[in-house]
């Protein structure tokens, strides 16, 4: 009992203690935060943003102005009247035909139809434009919508804006055949659907000018205009070379109607599916505006000059004027003094017609007929013997 007692009363000392020990302090307000302002750090100017480089040519906000590829001083022929071949296989779209620009003048690249690089893709042609004195050429491309190509009406399903030929469906290209020229007994993808066009067709075949087309591009085909582009496939430059190389498409050859207007396929320009223009010359015939085989030297790539086609010329008129078993005479340059030698069939020269024998005399000697002269060396020999 008093051992409890004891440890009672060290507790309480001990509690005592330690309450004797705790002292309260008195309460004391922070201090209120003392505002030292930030650096401001320095101002550096954002690097200024890529520029490209300005045009040559200001081209009153045509969408394509970059993609100038020829410029020419005249103005392209109109554009001529031809039907459209039929397709040749499921899949290939219609190109329109053009004129196209080379040192010796215009020649006529025919319409034909082109397999695209990738499904979904659509062809938009090239046009011609008239800005600040000249004409510039906007190539064509493919993508996905048909942009702006000058309002020029290229006929089958280009009337100026878009394309209403066909469309794509998936994986498969759909022809209108109210515009295309499609055997349906052989391509089954197909629908009907009439087009009321009203755009003037009067066959100009460029924008801007006193007699171009006049036509800006819309808020819709400038967004295009932004979209990929793929230029033309390898087959489509094969084209265009050939028509190059064809003297019968320049201009100044066939008077703006071309023989092989439109072809079934690409560089294909002899055989089925060639179709010439309304009014065209034979193939292979001369016309009124040039002889035949004229423009056999014009070629954008091979820089052929005057000199080098008045040769060419020369050449074949020698080959065609020469007599036959005699090589044609070699060509000459003309000159204002000189002109080119054309080489011309000989002709014999008839003989004289012999002079009729003297009549006879009765009592002449020989008959009638002249008295004989010795001959020089027998004369000789006879007054050597007198």
């Amino acid at each position: 009992m008093d051992r409890s007692r004891q440890v009672l009363k060290l507790l309480t000392l001990a509690a005592a203690a330690s309450l004797s020990a705790c002292v309260v302090a008195p309460y004391r307000p922070a201090p209120p935060p003392v505002y030292a302002p930030q650096p401001q750090p320095v101002y550096q100017p954002p690097p200024p943003a890529y520029q490209p480089p300005p045009q040559a040519q200001d081209y009153q906000g045509d969408p394509n102005s970059g993609d100038v590829a020829e410029t020419a001083t005249e103005p392209p022929p109109p554009l001529p009247d031809y039907e459209q071949p039929p397709c040749p296989d499921e899949g290939y779209l219609w190109t329109p035909g053009y004129w196209h620009w080379s040192p010796a003048g215009y020649y006529w690249v025919p319409g034909t139809w082109v397999e695209p690089p990738q499904v979904g893709f659509l062809w938009t042609p090239g046009y011609w434009a008239f800005v600040g004195g000249v004409y510039a050429f906007h190539g064509g491309y493919w993508g996905p919508h048909v942009g702006y190509y000058g309002g020029v009406n290229y006929g089958f399903g280009y009337v100026g804006v878009g394309f209403v030929g066909g469309r794509w469906e998936g994986n498969r290209f759909a022809y209108n055949t109210a515009v295309l020229n499609v055997n349906r007994t052989v391509i089954h993808n197909t629908y009907n659907e009439t087009i009321v066009n009203n755009v003037t067709i009067n066959h100009v075949s460029y924008n801007g000018g006193p007699n171009g087309v006049h036509a800006a591009p819309t808020p819709q085909e400038r967004s295009w205009s932004r979209e990929q582009h793929v230029p033309p496939t390898p087959a489509q430059v094969s084209h265009v070379q050939e028509a190059n190389r064809n003297p019968a498409l320049f201009a100044h050859a066939n008077g703006g109607h071309p023989a092989i207007a439109a072809t079934a396929r690409p560089a294909a320009f002899s055989g089925p599916g060639v179709i010439s223009a309304h009014g065209a010359a034979p193939i292979g015939a001369g016309t009124p505006h040039a002889p035949a085989g004229a423009g056999q030297f014009p070629a954008s790539n091979n820089g052929l000059g005057a000199q080098a086609a008045a040769a060419r010329q020369l050449q074949s008129n020698g080959a065609q004027g020469a007599p036959r078993g005699q090589a044609p005479a070699a060509p000459v340059a003309p000159t204002v003094q000189q002109k080119a030698y054309v080489g011309k069939p000989q002709t014999q020269l008839a003989k004289p017609p012999a002079a009729p024998p003297p009549p006879k005399t009765a009592g002449a000697p020989n008959n009638g007929k002249p008295p004989s002269t010795p001959h020089p060396e027998k004369q000789h020999e006879g007054e050597r013997d007198k």
